[in-house]
């Protein structure tokens, strides 16, 4: 009975919630959409001809934000837009997607070969383990995601380049905060305001990975908005 209340309580929360109208309302896949919509407005991480890396990004709402903010009148986008998730996701137009899992060497190796060598201008990664209630594992889960993440954009990211990453306070915030700021020149939280409040749920923007742990872009690799 206790988890049936809980069920219909969380039931009818969702379906009162504003954002969850919104979404409906605007063809959003979901009421993250609102999350990324909100943090983009603040930080302006989107600009005409950005490459952009969408980590875990099933089942689309941040997809379908990025590419409504690349969108070009004319239809279709200026700039380019990679998404990878384990789970299947249903196509966004002018988004690449990629179904696996970033731990795995040879997904990994193929979203590298698709990047070719371009720098990205932003990666956001809204990736999340599947929480099993032991707060210490759990958080040990988040940490090795965000690592990866953190990996992957200190090795992609072009210099001007920015990484958010979904993470949970508690048990080992603190540290993901330091290792940011390792790798990053500026590092903030973010907590947009269709996070729930009583969720633990929180963001980390890291902007401009520091010169020391990327390598150099090549001239070649520049583009028009970088000059």
């Amino acid at each position: 009975m206790a988890k049936n209340r809980f069920s219909k309580a969380w039931l009818d929360q969702h379906r009162n919630d504003p954002y969850v109208k919104q979404a409906q309302a605007r063809g959003y896949r979901s009421r993250a959409a609102f999350k990324l919509i909100e943090i983009d407005e603040q930080d302006r991480l989107l600009r005409p001809g950005s490459i952009v890396l969408d980590l875990g990004s099933a089942p689309g709402a941040w997809s379908q934000v990025l590419r409504e903010r690349l969108a070009t009148g004319a239809g279709g986008i200026r700039g380019r837009i990679l998404a990878l998730d384990m789970l299947p996701m249903e196509p966004v137009a002018d988004v690449e997607f990629l179904q696996g899992d970033i731990r795995e060497e040879a997904v990994l190796a193929e979203l590298e070969r698709r990047l070719a060598g371009t720098p990205v201008d932003l990666i956001v990664s809204d990736m999340a383990p599947n929480l099993s209630g032991v707060a210490m594992a759990d958080a040990a889960r988040m940490a090795d995601l965000i690592e990866l993440a953190v990996d992957f954009a200190l090795r992609h990211l072009h210099p001007q380049g920015a990484l958010l990453v979904k993470c949970f306070h508690g048990s080992g915030y603190s540290q993901l905060v330091e290792r940011f700021k390792r790798a990053f020149v500026q590092v903030a939280p973010r907590k947009p305001k269709a996070s729930r409040d009583k969720s633990a749920e929180t963001y980390l923007l890291g902007r401009r990975p520091k010169a020391s742990t990327v390598r150099p872009v090549a001239v070649s690799s520049l583009r028009i908005n970088d000059l």
